[in-house]
């Protein structure tokens, strides 16, 4: 195991007393035996440091079924309705949630938020980008402010010069925006944070997304070199398509993995949204090995689109596969307020001294590419 430093358990602690965490509550460290031990390790002692009573629950990583590697599904399964184990989270004031894929989307979410337990779902990642990443003292009020300008909203449109064209009808839709931590009774956050997000209805999702080079696929952990074209019909996608010129690996790659879990629910879309981080990076990705990162910092970063495929508990969807693919330089408005404007947050949602990631310059312009 990676040697613990003690400015990570500092940053930790720092995180932990913005979720209101005292010395006279229990907290309860959630983990699975594939977590990552350094961010199992600094959070038990973080928590520690604050003078609260501690436990550690441990369950085991369910086995792959197959057939391809699964390294990102969206929503942890590995509590697995396991009785006792949801009774301990339930019975706790304050959870950190150090499974892989992180309780949001779990089965057993809306059991243990009944009971009062807030949880911080923290992001599998090296505790290296939460050191680095500071907290930001007015993430949570724009966040807040873009949720709610979405909730006001009935359609989502996303543009781009490469070619994007996406039309979501947001009747319906689930609306979450999270900043990173949460003080209150039966709630979740997850950290780092810094996303706004809808989760569609049923049959809402129809146009087009091109992915060109710089965009980022965080289910394969890798920023694609060739268009992908994606046709979505009713929230689905009916095509995968790459450049006309050929040699479109990213998309036939894509396709593959998209074909082998046979069954509709990999093809739909979860959820679309924009970063609003500005300490993200987009950048971060070659910095790290695949092992060392889940991606959360690169879903955050401000002035991205975020779309995302597979399980949509507000359209009745459940699936293992999922893809987050965060988009540079989209346009993104509501009801034809913008939010985002080529990959640069609209100034109300962003702090104005601020050069968002999204803003460097791309290697391939529209017009570079064969039309």
């Amino acid at each position: 195991m990676t040697r613990i430093e003690w400015h990570w358990v500092e940053r930790f602690a720092e995180q932990f007393e913005r979720c209101g965490l005292r010395a006279e509550e229990s907290v309860v460290v959630l983990a699975e035996t594939a977590s990552r031990p350094e961010l199992v390790e600094t959070a038990w002692l973080a928590a520690q440091s604050a003078g609260a009573s501690c436990a550690r629950v441990t369950v085991p990583t369910p086995p792959n079924r197959g057939p391809v590697a699964i390294r990102s599904t969206g929503a942890s399964v590995a509590i697995q309705g396991h009785a006792p184990t949801v009774a301990a989270l339930q019975a706790a004031d304050f959870v950190v949630d150090c499974t892989v894929e992180g309780l949001l989307h779990s089965p057993e979410l809306g059991d243990v938020l009944e009971s009062g337990t807030r949880i911080l779902m923290i992001s599998n990642e090296h505790p290296e980008t939460f050191e680095r990443m500071v907290h930001d003292s007015g993430l949570a009020e724009r966040v807040a402010l873009g949720k709610r300008w979405l909730s006001e909203a009935s359609t989502m449109h996303v543009s781009s010069g490469h070619g994007t064209d996406l039309t979501v009808d947001l009747t319906g839709a689930f609306r979450a925006g999270s900043h990173g931590f949460t003080d209150q009774p039966g709630d979740i956050a997850h950290w780092p944070g810094g996303l706004v997000l809808a989760f569609p209805a049923a049959g809402t999702v129809n146009g087009t997304i091109v992915m060109a080079p710089g965009d980022v696929n965080l289910t394969f952990k890798e920023y694609v070199r060739s268009e992908v074209r994606l046709t979505i019909v009713d929230d689905h996608i009916t095509a995968v398509d790459g450049p006309r010129s050929g040699g479109g690996v990213d998309a036939d790659l894509f396709a593959s993995y998209l074909a082998s879990f046979g069954e509709p629910e990999a093809y739909a879309t979860s959820h679309v949204g924009w970063g609003m981080n500005t300490g993200a990076r987009w950048d971060a990705l070659p910095l790290t090995d695949k092992g060392q990162t889940n991606g959360t910092e690169i879903r955050a970063f401000a002035g991205n689109f975020l779309y995302s495929t597979g399980a949509n508990e507000v359209a009745g969807r459940f699936c293992r596969g999922h893809f987050d693919l965060p988009m540079r330089h989209c346009t993104v408005t509501l009801d034809g307020r913008a939010v985002v404007v080529d990959g640069s947050l609209v100034p109300e949602l962003s702090p104005d001294s601020h050069t968002p990631a999204s803003s460097i310059p791309d290697s391939s312009t529209p017009g570079d590419r064969p039309s």
